[in-house]
């Protein structure tokens, strides 16, 4: 099956900028499209300073959409958002206050590769860190989600008035040149050889394996891809039992597998129990006391109103479009308008029979 590569260099234009991220672009682009992504044939997708957040987003789930193996190979720097604090990949037009709005979240990086098979991912990052991020992420660990496997560095801020060189992901794409592409534990060791001289040691080094063949995420995802729905929800449902008992109804561990179920649904295509898993996390997570711009929050009632325009029985609709405004009126996310639409789709639904 053909592979997809998606190559990702960022960095604000001006003296915000920490590397010279698109400085790597030529050099991969240099590597045959297979090698990059381990596979006899592949797509690549080239993102070379982006402007918009959405532009990215799009490409990105795109990617993720592609049914072979996935590479994703970022070079860049992170910021946080002055709001949330939260790790962002800065743009061509991002600033220290305005990164909320013009770079991107790193969780959506998360969020969008979340459907994906297990194994079936590989993020290689090379990232630079301002001085509040790296702080940060010394004692926080970025997460680019479950089932992926992720390797690479995160370097401290330069030196003032300095900007440095993407050199892992060079070391990378040096040692892909030669035309093979070896495992990719084994090409991020070498790579991290590579620049030991002039990392001294300093970097935080990302490197996490994909899941192992007893995963129970690996099995789901095998039962899904047989067409075997059922005996994938009754897989993750003995999971999120096993998770309430043991942690409670508003743990993370026990959330996860509610979403996983709902994401399950969708695969099922049973919209409407999909949109009502997702209306129940947001709901526990908010009575839990979290905020309602919390990430998790924002997603959860944005796949609960995707999967509700996806419901064709009116009296369901119905039901859940009530739930749902009420919802994103405390919830209204980062769609403009959000509220105002489910309001006009539930004044058309009262008119059907």
């Amino acid at each position: 099956m053909p592979g997809t590569v998606l190559l990702l260099a960022a960095s604000p234009v001006g003296k915000g900028r920490l590397v010279d991220a698109a400085s790597v672009l030529p050099v991969l682009a240099a590597v045959p499209p297979g090698v990059l992504a381990g596979t006899d044939t592949a797509n690549v997708v080239e993102l070379a300073d982006p402007l918009e957040p959405q532009a990215v987003l799009t490409r990105l789930r795109a990617a993720a959409a592609a049914p072979g193996p996935l590479t994703v190979y970022v070079t860049g720097q992170l910021q946080l958002d002055r709001r949330q604090r939260l790790p962002h990949l800065a743009l061509a037009r991002t600033t220290a206050s305005t990164a909320r709005y013009t770079a991107f979240p790193w969780h959506w990086f998360r969020d969008e590769l979340r459907l994906r098979p297990a194994g079936a991912t590989t993020l290689l990052l090379d990232l630079h860190a301002d001085a509040e991020t790296w702080e940060l992420l010394r004692g926080t660990p970025l997460d680019a989600g479950r089932g992926n496997a992720v390797y690479g560095r995160i370097a401290p801020p330069p030196s003032r008035r300095a900007v440095a060189a993407p050199a892992y992901m060079k070391a990378v794409a040096t040692i892909l040149r030669s035309g093979f592409r070896p495992p990719p534990e084994q090409l991020h060791q070498q790579a991290l050889a590579r620049i030991a001289p002039e990392s001294a040691g300093t970097d935080i080094v990302l490197s996490t394996p994909g899941p192992s063949a007893g995963d129970p995420h690996a099995a789901i995802t095998a039962a899904v891809q047989s067409g075997r729905h059922l005996d994938a929800d009754a897989l993750a449902a003995r999971h999120e039992q096993a998770a309430v008992a043991a942690h409670g109804p508003a743990s993370e561990e026990a959330l996860h597998w509610a979403e996983v179920r709902a994401d399950l649904a969708m695969f099922a295509g049973d919209a409407g129990r999909s949109c009502h898993t997702w209306l129940t996390v947001a709901t526990i997570r908010l009575n839990a006391g979290q905020a309602p711009d919390a990430p998790a929050v924002e997603a959860a009632v944005d796949r609960a109103h995707h999967q509700w325009g996806q419901v064709r029985d009116t009296t369901r609709a119905r039901e859940l479009g009530a739930a749902l405004a009420e919802l994103r009126g405390r919830v209204p996310g980062r769609r403009e308008g959000a509220l105002d639409h489910v309001q006009r789709q539930l004044r058309q639904l009262q008119t059907q029979p």
